[in-house]
């Protein structure tokens, strides 16, 4: 130990920056920016996993200390002789040094015209200040997500039916708006039905994946992609949705072979209910137990066998509030076996949070729709984040956005 410290000493700089990401930390989500704008500029970050909450550990340069002071960022100057204490900590415990190598590119799937509702990761990425490209169905086609390390999908419903909306809003404008868009951009390039032309989607985002891609989902994308995926040889939309019956034999023709996270699952074929299949547990406990019955547990994972998981729980608590969504969680018994638990509703089969890899490239799931707003509904206000700067919830988000950016044996293992 004491030839370790040595070389340590005779490695480190005299000062580095350490951001740290336990409660001393004035602002989670902007730190994350911070860590981002530093790999942007040339920097060199290490995220300390399960060090102070996951800390940042950066050169002690005046750029990244003035855009911590903009941007509200606590800080701290540690010298030769702290870093080489934080380094013996990490090295003694469960503790992991992941270094950042580059700020990933990223992409957000998103339909060009206005929706009613917010997306958590947007509103994550534009607060904490960092840059992304938005996309939809044709850039996906064309190939565009090559360009692209972290690929995050949303409110999506990759079903072609609408989110299943018909009963509650297919008066509304904006419904009748968004069906007229979505079949224009359907017949214009060359499909029949939007579920056909959703389909060829989730079969170039598998295929992004397969090749190497992070991909990161939440709330309703998060099914109905696998959905859409099993039922590449079957119709399972219904004459409201796509002006023909689906096939009465869909479950028997569902191939879960082909999708990311889940199996065995029953699909919903009634067009009037609000729920695609069985895999959301919601329809089956009411509407939801309140922020603090629905929170959940994040497993704690072994920062040196497991540093991948670890990454994407890094926070400063373990128990989380609960908030619902289009699906707010997904029934154990469907998920694959090579699938992880990142987080559950302790002592339900509820889980929250999950990942796995596919091919070269990994995926990671987060049921539910926005982590401060527990039930957030169509046409309600944005979450305001400046309100919510030390929120768990919206940290799992830029957990996964910092992730891409680690070293490639260390998302290797």
């Amino acid at each position: 130990m004491y030839l370790f410290l040595l070389l340590l000493f005779s490695q480190v700089p005299a000062q580095k920056l350490l951001i740290p990401m336990d409660l001393s930390q004035t602002d989670h989500l902007k730190a994350y920016g911070v860590a981002y704008w530093a790999l942007e500029h040339g920097g060199t970050v290490e995220w300390l996993l399960n060090y102070r909450g996951g800390s940042f550990l950066t050169e002690e340069r005046d750029d990244i200390k003035r855009i911590c002071l903009i941007r509200g960022v606590s800080y701290e100057v540690v010298d030769a002789s702290q870093v080489a204490e934080i380094y013996s900590a990490v090295e003694s415990s469960n503790m992991e040094v992941v270094r950042l190598e580059k700020a990933p590119t990223i992409a957000v799937f998103v339909p060009p015209t206005a929706e009613p509702w917010d997306d958590a990761v947007r509103m994550a990425l534009e607060y904490a200040e960092i840059p992304y490209t938005t996309l939809w169905v044709k850039e996906v086609l064309e190939g565009q997500l090559e360009n692209y390390d972290w690929l995050h999908l949303h409110h999506e419903d990759f079903t072609g039916q609408y989110g299943k909306f018909y009963v509650m809003y297919h008066n509304t404008p904006w419904y009748r708006e968004r069906q007229r868009y979505y079949e224009e951009t359907a017949r214009g390039l060359g499909f029949h039905k939007v579920s056909e032309m959703l389909k060829a989607v989730a079969f170039k985002i598998r295929e992004y994946v397969q090749e190497g891609g992070f991909l990161f989902a939440m709330c309703s994308a998060t099914d109905t992609i696998d959905i859409a995926l099993a039922a590449a040889k079957t119709d399972i939309c219904d004459t409201i949705y796509d002006g023909d019956p689906p096939d009465p034999l869909a479950q028997g023709k569902l191939d879960f072979s082909l999708t990311f996270a889940f199996e065995n699952f029953h699909i919903i074929l009634d067009p009037y209910q609000y729920e695609f299949s069985d895999i959301d547990v919601q329809p089956y406990r009411g509407m939801g137990r309140g922020p603090e019955g629905d929170a959940f547990t994040l497993f704690d994972f072994s920062a040196k066998y497991d540093p991948v998981p670890t990454m994407l729980v890094q926070n400063h608590t373990q128990v989380v509030k609960g908030f619902l969504g289009q699906t707010s969680a997904f029934h154990r018994r469907f998920l694959k076996k090579s699938v992880i638990i990142l987080g559950q509703v302790e002592g339900t089969d509820e889980v929250k949070y999950i990942h796995g890899n596919l091919g070269r490239g990994t995926f990671t799931f987060l049921a539910g729709h926005d982590p401060e707003d527990y039930r957030h509904l169509v046409g309600d206000p944005p979450t305001q984040l400046s309100l919510h700067k030390r929120s768990p919830g919206y940290r799992l988000i830029l957990n996964n956005i910092l992730f891409p950016a680690a070293e490639k044996k260390k998302l290797k293992t």
